[in-house]
């Protein structure tokens, strides 16, 4: 062929790369690592776990662990995330955005609220005890389990503001004490003390703290 002739028609071109395969494996390496991470926690207890005792068990390095979550309180903080999600197609926090905008009646509301505390307790309290039984020796863990309380309180409080904004809220109730409320009855030490150690079901755990909530917060004409 002649250099001046045009190039091939045939000639193979390069495919733009694909990530989403590799991106795809990535997710599940790291489902598998806080699977693995949650089951050696609450097994062995958040200080006997170790970094490589984890990527053992996952099948991964420790410097894979590290990069990606920055050790165990990356790992903890990853757990709680996958937790608060629920068990729903869609993450609890998701479902309660979308029904506090686009339900009017705020008891209805905060019956949610209880239905999802119910379904995310179960699956983030016991992380959450057994950092606190840490916390005890480990400024570090008991700066974690901090973090995560200020997290919640957050949450909570744009729940309260929400409530105040609509007009829900009892008279005298400050936004703050709204939130306070929510946060008390969000708490994984009153699931423990109801469920792991009374025995209540989840639904009447559920039912307690919706009707609990609706006492304390919404104008009687509610």
């Amino acid at each position: 062929m002649n250099i001046m002739d045009p190039i091939r028609s045939d000639v193979k071109q390069k495919r733009p790369y694909d990530t989403s395969l590799r991106q795809q494996q990535a997710q599940l390496t790291r489902d598998s690592i806080v699977a693995n991470a949650t089951e050696l926690f609450l097994r062995d207890g958040y200080t006997a776990t170790t970094v490589a005792s984890i990527a053992r068990d996952a099948g991964v390095s420790a410097d894979t662990i590290y990069k990606t979550f920055g050790g165990k309180p990356g790992l903890v903080r990853a757990i709680r995330a996958k937790a608060l999600e629920g068990d729903g197609r869609v993450p609890a926090e998701q479902r309660s955005d979308t029904i506090q905008s686009t339900e009017p009646d705020p008891r209805k509301i905060i019956e949610t609220w209880g239905r999802l505390t119910s379904e995310v307790a179960p699956r983030v309290a016991p992380i959450l005890l057994l950092l606190r039984a840490a916390a005890a020796s480990d400024l570090e863990v008991q700066s974690l389990l901090d973090e995560m309380d200020d997290d919640r309180l957050r949450r909570m409080t744009l729940n309260a503001r929400r409530l105040r904004d609509a007009g829900h809220l009892r008279d005298g109730i400050t936004l703050s004490q709204a939130a306070d409320i929510l946060w008390t009855y969000s708490a994984p030490e009153l699931y423990e003390l109801l469920v792991l150690r009374r025995h209540w079901s989840r639904k009447r755990y559920g039912s307690f703290v919706s009707e609990a909530m609706i006492a304390r917060l919404l104008n009687s004409s509610w």
